[in-house]
């Protein structure tokens, strides 16, 4: 007994034209993010010889969005933003235990679009769900 039982749902879901294209957006943010972290984790290393970590690379994040040429990342949700930094440090960490490869860059054509959304993301109401 108190055992913890954890849920996972699966839901196939056909969105509308705005939908495909505010998805198509996040996408494309994630994957920009996901980049550009990677690229400034790869050059402090190569410069400093330093390793950055998860709060470092949310500070640049936060950064980024204040400037005029990134300002859109504002119009997507910050959650899987925010999440796919998380998967960057977990990639990085699992290259200094030496488990996997160095992260790689994802590309637009090659690389899956996916972000993922975490439980504080959604909203169920009147029989709704809402990203």
């Amino acid at each position: 007994m108190g055992d913890v039982v954890k849920r996972a749902y699966k839901y196939r879901f056909y969105p509308s034209p705005e939908q495909a294209e505010q998805l198509g957006r996040t996408f494309g943010c994630v994957r920009l993010v996901y980049n550009r972290a990677l690229e400034a984790r790869t050059r402090a290393w190569a410069v400093d010889r330093r390793r950055t970590t998860y709060v470092e690379s949310s500070g640049w994040l936060t950064e980024w969005k204040r400037t005029q040429e990134l300002a859109f990342l504002n119009e997507v949700s910050s959650v899987p933003l925010q999440q796919t930094l998380r998967h960057l440090q977990a990639g990085f960490m699992a290259f200094w235990d030496k488990r996997s490869r160095y992260p790689r860059f994802k590309s637009k054509r090659k690389s899956r679009a996916s972000a993922e959304y975490t439980r504080s993301a959604f909203r169920w109401r009147d029989g709704q769900l809402t990203l």
